[in-house]
């Protein structure tokens, strides 16, 4: 009964990786990374939608990003996002596309940019133990309600432990690598 209980949930641990996966994409690094500007929201005919759903965006180089609308009536909008936006960036529009140039990290912002990365770990840590507490809920009330014996229950608490130390291993492996992304010069 238990590991029924903990396999429905594991499915909302992996979304909690897979979002954390795409908040820490945002955080530049000192390479380019059109992860950094996708989901920046851009006035598209009267409402706000995300870049990429208006252009191609890529980084041929290790230090530019090129957006190229689909529509090149948006060139000016798009500019106007990414100089409006707090990622700091200077676009240059040439009327087909947008360039990026994306300028080399000092140290200080580098240790800034691990900071953010820490908080949004944490942010992830507590999503997955608030998952965990909700399932140690349901089990505790299957023992209650007489569902399963309280040695089930306390296999269950271990199993559970055993798989949230599984995804916070994950989380942490993602970490050092960003980290380790960030720092390097």
């Amino acid at each position: 009964m238990y590991k029924e209980t903990i396999e429905k949930r594991k499915n909302d641990l992996e979304k909690a990786v897979e979002h954390y996966k795409i908040e820490i994409e945002k955080i530049r690094t000192g390479r380019a990374n059109p992860g950094i500007v996708e989901g920046l929201m851009v006035d598209y005919y009267g409402s706000k939608s995300p870049l990429k759903q208006m252009a191609n965006i890529s980084a041929p180089e290790p230090r530019l990003i090129v957006i190229s609308p689909w529509d090149i009536d948006n060139l000016a909008n798009i500019e106007a996002a990414i100089r409006s936006s707090d990622l700091g960036f200077s676009p240059s529009n040439d009327g087909r596309v947008i360039r990026i140039n994306i300028p080399q990290l000092t140290e200080e912002r580098r240790k800034d940019f691990v900071k953010i990365l820490n908080q949004r770990t944490e942010d992830a840590r507590i999503s997955v133990r608030g998952i965990r507490e909700e399932v140690w809920q349901e089990i505790q009330s299957a023992e209650e309600n007489g569902e399963i014996s309280e040695d089930d229950k306390f296999r269950g608490k271990e199993k559970l432990q055993e798989i949230i130390d599984e995804y916070n291993k994950k989380l942490e492996e993602l970490r050092e690598k960003k980290e380790k992304d960030i720092m390097t010069v």
